[in-house]
């Protein structure tokens, strides 16, 4: 008989956090986002860790070495797209592990379930820190023949995180695999059509719930504590917030880097707007086939993204610098200095529709809305 789950599937715009009390030394200066990317035993530090829990998307348009060499000057951490020869891909890795001796940059790369005997050896000996197996849905016996290939060949020299999953079962089939972190989401992201395609997913915010609660019984019973990133499902700022306080370590967002002028996407005009291209992994633009292969044929049998636009915003580390200043406010008025502290300490609210509306801007005429003479907006 089928499993029914009587909960609704939430997303991370239903809900708020309550401040707690700010003390005194609890200011934006005092706070320390850094993060662990990899399991570690209790009472031992992760091997690898970063200092702004950001990651951008395994995606041809968001991840080459330009971005991440940008993410890790900012502490964050790029994963390279698989969805090309794995030479190429190697060259990207050296590409950036040499543009600054003095500073060495931490850098990932995405890999797949089908060819990692071949891809896996390049990576590696090009100096990537960090691989993850870029997959729709992770939960699947390939995800752990690719662990197990890395496993056999390199012991627990070289790193990766595995999924994507949206609930316990496939958290700790992955964890039992041997992944060092486990990735979160199935369906949330802005150009991802999986769930319209296939009926398959889970709003992110409950995918992250129930994934965070098993992370940390498996924490309890083996004393080893494995890393969850959250992947998809960011819409606003505050969401990175949300995602973190849930349980995430790390977030890793695809559309949010790719307005950047540092994505390797064109940058077009489109009216009186400059627009960047954005396109999923599914969509027949990437044709990423490995990406959502199933056993069967070697091609893309349907799209589960698309090809679309996106506003421009210019350089990454002036977005990035608004973004993080909001996370450390919001950080503040929940009275935690730290990632960890925020998840002992968050609060959160489920909030109707009317609470949702309420928070914007109602009853007032913005000024930027309003016609001139001729017709035309205002843009001052």
């Amino acid at each position: 008989m089928a499993t029914y789950y009587q909960e609704p599937s939430r997303t991370f715009s239903e809900y708020l956090l309550l401040p707690n009390l700010t003390t005194k030394d609890c200011v934006p200066d005092h706070i320390d986002l850094t993060t662990p990317l990899v399991r570690y035993r209790r009472g031992e530090a992760a091997s690898l860790s970063i200092k702004l829990p950001f990651a951008s998307a395994i995606m041809q348009a968001v991840s080459d070495d330009r971005m991440a060499i940008a993410l890790a000057t900012h502490g964050g951490i790029a994963f390279l797209y698989a969805s090309q020869p794995f030479n190429r891909q190697a060259d990207m890795v050296r590409k950036v592990k040499d543009v600054n001796p003095t500073q060495p940059l931490v850098v990932g790369a995405g890999i797949n379930s089908r060819d990692y005997a071949e891809r896996v050896p390049a990576l590696v000996e090009a100096g990537v820190d960090i691989l993850c197996i870029d997959s729709s849905e992770g939960y699947n016996e390939w995800q752990r023949e690719t662990i197990e290939f890395i496993r056999n060949r390199y012991g627990n020299s070289v790193k990766v995180g595995a999924g994507n999953v949206v609930g316990r079962e496939g958290f700790l089939y992955l964890a039992a695999a041997g992944a060092d972190f486990v990735k979160v989401g199935i369906g949330g992201g802005s150009m991802c059509i999986t769930r319209e395609t296939k009926g398959i997913g889970r709003g992110q915010a409950s995918a992250l719930i129930d994934v965070a609660a098993a992370r940390d019984e498996y924490y309890d019973a083996t004393d080893t504590y494995i890393p969850i990133c959250s992947d998809g499902g960011i819409a606003q700022d505050h969401h990175i917030v949300f995602a973190l306080g849930m349980g995430a370590n790390f977030v890793m967002m695809g559309r949010y880097f790719a307005r950047f002028d540092e994505s390797p996407t064109q940058k077009v005009r489109l009216g009186d707007q400059w627009v960047k291209e954005y396109w999923g992994e599914g969509s027949n633009r990437a044709r990423n086939w490995q990406r959502y292969h199933e056993g069967g044929a070697s091609r893309l049998e349907f799209e589960e993204g698309i090809d679309c636009y996106i506003p421009s915003t210019g350089p990454l580390a002036k977005n990035l610098q608004t973004t993080v200043s909001k996370i450390k406010s919001t950080m503040c008025n929940c009275g935690a200095k730290s990632i960890s502290e925020l998840q002992e300490k968050a609060r959160f609210t489920l909030v109707s529709q009317l609470t949702y509306l309420e928070g914007d801007a109602h009853d007032v005429i913005l000024k930027h809305e309003l016609p001139t003479a001729d017709g035309v907006r205002d843009a001052g």
